[in-house]
């Protein structure tokens, strides 16, 4: 959920559910012995009490299926800035040389209780740092870049002086899961076949699943969806794959010495990480059958921080990221990718995204299925269709002969998803002997209202948690924190008393707005550096390198693309009120925690 949004709009946020196992609230106490049992006590003699806050870990939060909120709403003690300053402290860097072909070797001396970090960041958090400073969303990447690997940046502190080796954008990997979100809607409708018959397409219409908050929602509240989720991994959890995958075999290291830090606008998607199907697990194949003792499971993102926890990263080191170059680091501190035939294919510089209005500021996957479909029907027309509030969007392609080709959605926010389900929820089927099955959702009011048909006649529909998209994630920087850093503003703790911090609606939405045009930046700067002279790059070209690219990676590893780039849900089942074997709650929390992959 979004920290801006929902403090404007309290109707679109969901507080934790009343089953949740750490609970807010305590009974009353049991009266004593010298009291009166049949008194009857009123209001005005009960005492308050001071109960201190709810304290819930991301265990909690996991083991339990009576939360419906996202985590955002739960106070998340791991996976935090300090998780990566004690990692950085604790293991000294993997040496690596250039070899004479100019590829990244690693040593083989002592290199046992060494790591490899390594870290990708999402364009959000870009914005939000572009927006706070003032500087423009390329510049905001060189502060990043100079931060995390530079001699000025983490570098030049800690005990080991330890810092990240290569630093990815996940609009490299994003581009590959454009490409293969088309494919897959291209299957569900009979198009193409590109899988095989033993991994089939979600049921229409196929539902993205970059977005965690909407994956716990769905999981544990409305389980009936989960055949419609997208099978493709988000950018994030693929870059893991990627990252963890290449590096290990490339440079004969253990995928637990790779340690992948991703910088995220998002709290959820700490929750994603911490996916058991997110693991090395589910792409490696016969490693470790024969060993007497099952290991535990390494998780391809070890730990995700947010744009606003990035700040106190750098806080903590004593560094301050607008006094850091903004300018690319020297060559001598960049190393060479230990894989060339996939350098190019990783590289950012080698494959610019398009952030546009009509792309969106979550990753264009709506788009690019629209584009995608258009191009393959030349002369074919999109209508677009506008609904209650900015966040529901219905587009429909017509051909030149004015018949629908296909038609798709966008559905933005915990109040729209709800509407959402609430048209995909099947037919109940009635008690009356001989009756029709019962309607399980309402029936369109007007058919040229967007987001009032049934919703199984969209072919693809892109869904987020938070309102307004990924520049409004739970994590990003808010107005009171760009005043703080900026000073702009008093002592943090007088303004909390005096609540002068506090934005006004109008403040927030010129803030989202500012982080907006700072996302949407990107494009500008690229034709303004091409000056004109670069021809755009077709989307059937743009498949094929994907393609090409995606098929590389598959054959270096040995690897059927299947198990790199797809993943599962599962129900998540409420054993609220059920009868349970008396267990150890404490072994309980532990054997969770090791089938996380965690290590908690």
């Amino acid at each position: 959920m979004s920290a801006i949004l929902s403090a404007d709009d309290l109707n679109d946020f969901i507080s934790p559910g009343v089953a949740c196992i750490k609970p807010v609230e305590t009974l009353p106490q049991k009266p004593k012995d010298n009291e009166n049992p049949y008194e009857v006590t009123t209001e005005d003699k009960v005492e308050p009490e001071n109960l201190p806050p709810a304290q819930i870990s991301l265990t909690d939060c996991l083991a339990c299926s009576g939360c419906v909120t996202s985590a955002e709403a739960v106070l998340i003690s791991l996976q935090s800035h300090t998780e990566v300053l004690n990692t950085l402290d604790a293991f000294p860097e993997v040496p690596l040389t250039e070899s004479p072909n100019g590829t990244a070797v690693a040593g083989t001396e002592g290199i046992e209780n060494c790591k490899i970090f390594v870290a990708s960041v999402s364009p959000q958090v870009r914005a939000g740092l572009a927006a706070t400073y003032g500087i423009s969303e390329k510049e905001a990447g060189y502060m990043i870049d100079q931060f995390l690997r530079g001699p000025s940046g983490l570098r030049s502190g800690g005990k080991q002086g330890s810092g990240f080796t290569w630093v990815v954008d996940t609009n490299a990997m994003r581009e590959a899961v454009l490409v293969l979100t088309a494919d897959e809607v291209s299957e569900s409708l009979g198009q193409s076949s590109v899988r095989g018959s033993q991994d089939a397409p979600p049921k229409r219409p196929i539902l993205s699943s970059a977005c965690p908050g909407w994956i716990c929602y769905a999981e544990k509240t409305h389980p009936f969806v989960l055949p419609h989720l997208s099978r493709l991994k988000s950018p994030q959890a693929i870059s893991g794959t990627f990252l963890k995958t290449v590096l290990s075999k490339s440079l004969g290291v253990s995928p637990s010495q790779i340690w992948h830090l991703a910088v995220m606008p998002c709290f959820d998607k700490k929750l994603e990480a911490s996916r058991e199907e997110l693991t090395d697990v589910s792409w490696q194949q016969g490693i470790d059958q024969d060993m007497a003792e099952p290991r535990q499971p390494i998780r391809d993102v070890d730990c995700v921080i947010t744009t606003r926890e990035l700040l106190s990263l750098a806080s903590s080191r004593g560094l301050s990221l607008p006094g850091l170059p903004l300018k690319p680091l020297s060559s001598k501190y960049n190393i060479s990718f230990p894989e060339k035939s996939l350098d190019t294919f990783i590289s950012f510089q080698s494959s610019p995204s398009e952030q546009s209005l009509a792309t969106g500021t979550s990753g264009g996957y709506l788009h690019h299925v629209l584009t995608t479909f258009q191009a393959r029907n030349p002369g074919s027309n999109l209508v677009t269709n506008r609904g209650r509030n900015v966040d529901v969007v219905e587009y429909v392609l017509m051909s030149a002969e004015g018949q629908t080709i296909m038609k798709a959605a966008r559905y933005y926010g915990f109040r729209n998803i709800q509407n959402l389900v609430r048209k995909l929820k099947p037919a109940r089927a009635s008690r009356m002997p001989g009756a029709k099955p019962l309607a399980g959702r309402r029936q369109p009011v007007s058919r040229n209202a967007a987001g009032g048909g049934s919703g199984s006649d969209y072919a693809y529909v892109e869904v987020m948690a938070c309102p307004g998209g990924c520049t409004n994630g739970g994590g990003q920087i808010r107005v009171e924190d760009a005043r703080e850093v900026n000073g702009t503003s008093q002592s943090l703790d007088a303004a909390i008393e005096s609540e002068s911090l506090k934005p006004s609606p109008h403040e927030q939405r010129a803030w989202l707005a500012r982080v907006d045009e700072a996302y949407f930046s990107m494009e500008s700067e690229s034709d303004l550096e091409s000056d004109g002279l670069a021809q755009p790059i077709s989307i059937v070209d743009k498949e094929a390198r994907v393609h090409e690219g995606l098929q590389r990676w598959s054959q270096f590893m040995g690897i059927p693309l299947s198990k790199l780039a797809l993943t599962t849900y599962r129900e998540v089942e409420s054993d609220v009120g059920k009868e349970q074997a008396p267990a150890d709650e404490t072994n309980r929390v532990v054997e969770l925690a090791g089938k996380i992959g965690g290590g908690w």
